[in-house]
C-alpha cells in the first residue's frame, strides 16, 4: 500500500483552526479580510480567517488592477477622499516598487464629456498636487499630437486629451489579495479556505463559531473574542445573522471587463466617456486589453455579465477607436464582473432611492461594542492598508492587546535581495522577456509573483533546464513554478490557480486551456482532481 501523502498547507491550517481560540476572527478572504488578518498577526494578535470559497474570489478579483486615487471623484468635489486615495496609493508605490507601477492615463475630451477640455486639464494638474508629485507631471494634448501618441484612438471628433499619472497591478488583484494571507500565515495566523461560517454565537465573552469545511462536510469549531466582518458584499447579510448593529448598510453597483486582444502598444490606460457621460476604459494587461467598466445598479450581488453589458462595451469602444475591423462577441477572451458594495448610512427604511451614481469606493469601519464585532464596509484595493490600520485599532478599542507592529508585514522584500535574486535568475537564463510581457523579463515576473521564495525556482531550474519553460502556452507560467504553488498557496480547485493565484484565465480562451497538453501536468503538481478544467476563463 503507498503510504498517505504528507498533510497539505491546507490541511494543516484546518487542524488549527478546530478547537482553536483566538483573539479575532476575520470573517471573508477579499482584500478587507486578508489585510486586516495580515495586519492584526503582525502586531501579535492570534488571528483566524476564514473564507466560504477561495480567497479574492468574488469582488477582489473583479477589480480594474488599478491603485489609483480617484481622479474621477474630483467631479463630485470629494477632495477629503482624493487625498486620502492618492497618499495610500503612495504608501504602496513605495512598498511595492516592482508590483504597483506607475501607469499613465490618456483620456480623450468630445463631445461626450462632461465639461470642457481647459477644466479637465485643470484637474490633472490639482490631481497631481494632491497626489504629493509621486507621479510624472501631467499634459494636455491637441488631436494631432493624440494621434501621434496613440493612432488607434479616433480623433475626428476629438477637442483634445488629458494625461496624467496613476498605478496599477502588473499582475492581478487576487494575486496582490492572496499577498496578504500569505503574510499574515508567515506570521502565525491561521488561514483557510473554502471554509464557511454555519453558525456564530455569542457564548459569555466570546463568539463561537461553527465552520464547514466545504470540500468534506467536517464541521470544526473555533472561538475569538472579536469577530472582524469582511463579507464584502454580504457584510450585511452576516450581521443580521448575527444580530450585530450597525450604522451603515450597502448598495450594489456592478462593473463589467471584457478581456480581448491587445488594442493598443503602449502600456497605459485610455480613457473615455461614454454615451451616458460615463468614464470607461481601455486596461493593459499583458498582451491583451481589459475593455471596461460599466457602472450599472443592482440588487444582486451574483449577477453576472449580460449581452446587454457586452453589446454596450463593444459598441462603445469601436466608436472610439480606429480598428481594422469592429470588436464582436467572438473578440472577447475573458470576462470579469464585479459587484461593488457602496457604502451609505442606515436609516432603518432600506431605501432604494439613493442616488448611486455619486457614491464612491470609500470605506467605512463601524464596532459593535455590545458584541464585540468590527464590521468593514466598501473599499478598494487602493485603500487597503487604511483598512488594516482601522481594524487594529477598532480591534485594540474592543480589549484586545496589541504589540509593537513588525517591520515588514508588507511590501516587497529590500532591493539587495532583489539584485542578488536576479543575478541568480540570470545565472540559468532566466533574464530573458517572455512572450506575454512587454517589458519585464521572466526573472522580474517571478519576483514580482513569489519574492524571496523564487529562489525556490532558480535552483529548480538549474538542477533541470527543462523547468524554464512554459507549462501553459501563451503564459508566463513556468514548470518549475508549479511545486511552490502547491506547496505554498493553498490552492484547491483549478480555478484558484489559473485565475486567482495567476492571470491565465484572464488572458488565454477557457477552450484553450482546457484543451493544453500541460494540464494534466499543473493538476498533477497541484494535487488537483483530473476532472474538466471547469469555469476557468468565466
Amino acid at each position: 500500500m503507498a503510504p498517505a501523502p504528507p498533510p497539505t498547507l491546507r490541511d494543516r491550517q484546518l487542524g488549527l483552526l478546530d478547537g482553536g481560540q483566538f483573539d479575532v476572527l476575520v470573517v471573508g478572504g477579499g482584500i478587507n479580510g486578508a489585510v486586516s488578518a495580515a495586519a492584526l498577526a503582525a502586531r501579535g494578535v492570534s488571528v483566524a480567517l476564514v473564507e466560504r470559497a477561495d480567497f479574492a474570489s468574488f469582488t477582489s478579483q473583479e477589480s480594474s488592477n488599478m491603485v489609483w486615487g480617484g481622479f474621477k471623484y474630483l467631479e463630485n468635489y470629494e477632495i477629503p477622499l482624493v487625498l486620502k486615495l492618492t497618499r495610500s496609493r503612495n504608501r504602496l508605490m513605495r512598498a511595492y516598487p516592482n508590483v504597483i507601477t506607475e501607469l499613465r492615463f490618456l483620456a480623450t475630451l468630445d463631445a461626450s464629456a462632461p465639461f470642457p477640455s481647459w477644466l479637465a486639464a485643470l484637474g490633472t494638474v490639482g490631481y497631481w498636487g494632491l497626489g504629493q508629485f509621486a507621479t510624472r507631471p501631467p499634459s494636455y494634448h491637441r488631436p494631432g499630437r493624440l494621434a501621434q501618441l496613440e493612432p488607434v484612438i479616433r480623433t475626428d471628433t476629438a477637442e483634445a486629451a488629458i494625461e496624467y499619472g496613476d498605478a496599477y497591478l502588473k499582475d492581478n488583484d487576487a494575486r496582490f489579495v492572496w499577498s496578504f494571507v500569505r503574510s499574515a500565515l508567515d506570521r502565525g495566523a491561521v488561514a483557510v479556505n473554502y471554509a464557511e461560517v454555519a453558525t456564530m454565537t455569542r457564548d459569555g465573552d466570546r463568539w463561537r463559531a461553527e465552520v464547514r469545511d466545504q470540500r468534506t462536510g467536517r464541521r470544526l469549531t473555533a472561538t475569538a473574542r472579536v469577530v472582524v466582518n469582511a463579507g464584502g458584499p454580504f457584510v450585511d447579510e452576516l450581521n443580521r445573522r448575527w444580530g450585530v448593529r450597525t450604522e451603515h448598510r450597502i448598495v450594489y453597483s456592478k462593473g463589467v471587463h471584457l478581456v480581448v486582444p491587445q488594442l493598443a502598444t503602449a502600456e497605459r490606460v485610455l480613457a473615455f466617456f461614454d454615451d451616458s457621460q460615463r468614464l470607461f476604459y481601455v486596461l493593459p494587461m499583458a498582451h491583451r486589453s481589459v475593455i471596461g467598466t460599466t457602472d450599472t445598479r443592482t440588487t444582486d450581488p451574483g449577477e453576472g455579465v449580460t449581452d446587454d453589458d457586452r453589446e454596450f462595451l463593444l459598441s462603445q469602444i469601436n466608436a472610439r477607436l480606429n480598428l481594422a475591423a469592429p470588436l464582436t462577441t467572438a473578440d472577447i477572451i475573458a470576462e470579469r464582473c464585479g459587484v461593488r458594495p457602496l457604502v451609505v448610512l442606515d436609516d432603518g427604511n432600506d431605501r432604494t432611492d439613493i442616488d448611486w451614481t455619486t457614491l464612491s469606493r470609500k470605506h467605512e469601519i463601524d464596532v459593535d461594542k455590545a458584541n464585540a464585532t468590527v464590521t468593514v464596509f466598501g473599499g478598494k484595493l487602493t485603500d487597503c492598508l487604511n483598512v488594516g490600520d482601522e481594524v487594529t485599532a477598532a480591534v485594540r478599542r474592543l480589549g484586545v492587546k496589541l504589540g509593537a507592529e513588525a517591520e515588514g508585514w508588507y511590501g516587497e522584500a529590500p532591493a539587495t535581495a532583489r539584485i542578488e535574486f536576479q543575478r541568480a535568475a540570470g545565472d540559468v537564463g532566466l533574464d530573458r522577456t517572455p512572450e506575454v510581457e512587454r517589458e519585464a523579463t521572466v526573472a522580474d515576473v517571478l519576483w514580482r509573483r513569489h519574492g524571496p521564495a523564487a529562489r525556490q525556482v532558480v535552483e529548480a531550474v538549474a538542477a533541470d533546464p527543462s523547468g524554464a519553460e512554459p507549462v501553459l502556452a501563451g503564459t508566463d507560467l513556468l514548470r518549475a513554478e508549479l511545486a511552490l504553488y502547491a506547496e505554498r498557496e493553498m490552492i484547491v480547485e483549478l480555478d484558484d490557480f489559473l485565475r486567482r493565484r495567476t492571470k491565465a484565465a484572464l488572458i488565454q480562451r477557457a477552450d484553450d486551456l482546457a484543451a493544453d497538453p500541460g494540464l494534466p501536468e499543473v493538476r498533477r503538481t497541484l494535487g488537483l482532481d483530473p476532472s474538466p478544467a471547469g469555469s476557468s476563463g468565466s
